[in-house]
């Protein structure tokens, strides 16, 4: 058996391969070089057109830009009139920012446990968690997965409740024929440098009601009903806040770019769907491990692809597999620890142990690089390192 490279063998590889990364190309560079060059850095005609893009894109009414994933879901709860002592119900198998949202606006997160096969939030989990205070369900399209949308719409439609699809990591993806961004009262997306595509940090949030849309731009803009190009197009200086906003805008510079990587979103969202098939197929009879779930209705757009271990069958536990694979230079990680067992959740008295199958996935997944750049010999690359690491730890 070949030695593994943490005890002192040759790794698999000569140089670490992340497990996301971006993609910026010479049209790319171009596009912001000329965005610098203009006569707007901020607020100029590119917010407006890379939102039009984008909503034509993902086939929405209206999408509104904003500086990150989290400032998406920030304006969303905000828009959709959750306040303080409200609560909203999502998954605790997420990143902090899908919860961290209701809590600046004063609101109470109430955590649904996880399917087991998508570890997308479980629809009959929401509903016995709907009180006489709930206002609203964020749902999270888990590694790309989208989630349970017609029973979780369902059940939003029955209890008159607001539904926020955190599409953070699902741009791209299917559900039920229609494109994700396009179902829900609103649905946010993150364009971090790991995601689909990114504009340095930014966000999106993406409606069919153009009074919600109003909403977001004026909450992403102290609350003013009115941006300086609008002014200035107007010959104005006036201007009223309405409400209290945030100065969460995204700049002209971060549009273009946004903009030049929107025309790879399809062959992008095309090379991670290979990856992930080359991965399902090399990993599909390895007992010791669980490859994604795939489900008829709907096509993830994999911006994570996450292996669960089967540790009775290993000598040693997910840490070990971890920095054996680290140390093969593939660079794992590890999404999410659940939210409520973050310090902060548990100083609010949240206890671990509540969620026992997003608890229990947690403490045996990893996940694998997956990211459009990858070459077959680096997606090669990862299958051995996996098939070797788990070879060697099997008891």
């Amino acid at each position: 058996m070949e030695k593994l490279a943490i005890e002192g063998g040759r790794p698999v590889r000569g140089d670490l391969l992340p497990y996301g990364r971006q993609s910026i190309d010479a049209d790319d560079v171009q596009a912001v070089v000329q965005a610098l060059t203009s006569d707007w850095l901020t607020t100029g005609p590119r917010v407006a057109e890379f939102e039009r893009q984008f909503a034509q894109t993902v086939g929405a009414g209206h999408a509104v830009a904003v500086s990150s994933g989290t400032s998406a879901l920030h304006a969303s709860v905000a828009a959709a009139g959750i306040g303080p002592g409200d609560e909203v119900v999502t998954t605790p198998l997420t990143f902090v920012a899908t919860a961290n949202c209701i809590r600046y606006v004063g609101g109470n997160v109430v955590f649904a446990d996880v399917r087991p096969d998508s570890l997308n939030i479980d629809p009959c989990k929401i509903e016995s968690s709907i009180t006489p205070r709930t206002k609203a369900i964020i749902a999270v399209d888990y590694a790309g997965l989208p989630a349970d949308m017609t029973e979780i719409q369902a059940l939003a439609d029955r209890h008159g409740l607001t539904v926020i699809e955190d599409a953070a990591h699902s741009l791209g993806a299917l559900y039920a024929g229609r494109k994700v961004g396009s179902i829900a009262n609103f649905t946010t997306f993150s364009l971090h440098p790991v995601k689909h595509i990114t504009t340095g940090e930014g966000g999106m949030v993406t409606t069919d009601d153009e009074e919600i849309a109003q909403r977001l731009r004026m909450f992403r803009n102290h609350g003013i009903n009115t941006d300086f190009r609008q002014r200035a197009v107007q010959g104005s200086w006036l201007y009223e806040m309405q409400s209290l906003g945030w100065n969460y805008r995204l700049t002209d510079i971060q549009c273009a770019l946004g903009m030049a990587q929107l025309s790879h979103l399809e062959a992008w969202v095309e090379r991670r769907r290979h990856i992930a098939t080359r991965y399902t197929a090399a990993f599909q009879d390895i007992e010791d491990l669980m490859t994604p779930a795939s489900f008829p209705d709907r096509a993830s757009s994999w911006h994570l692809y996450v292996i669960r271990l089967d540790v009775e069958r290993l000598r040693v536990g997910r840490q070990s597999i971890f920095q054996a694979l680290r140390a093969e230079n593939i660079g794992v990680n590890v999404h999410y620890i659940p939210v409520p067992w973050q310090p902060y959740y548990q100083r609010l008295g949240y206890s671990k142990g509540q969620w026992p199958i997003a608890e229990a996935a947690y403490e045996r997944m990893i996940s694998l690089p997956i990211f459009p750049a990858m070459t077959d010999r680096d997606v090669e690359d990862v299958v051995n390192a996996v098939t070797k690491v788990i070879s060697h730890f099997r008891k």
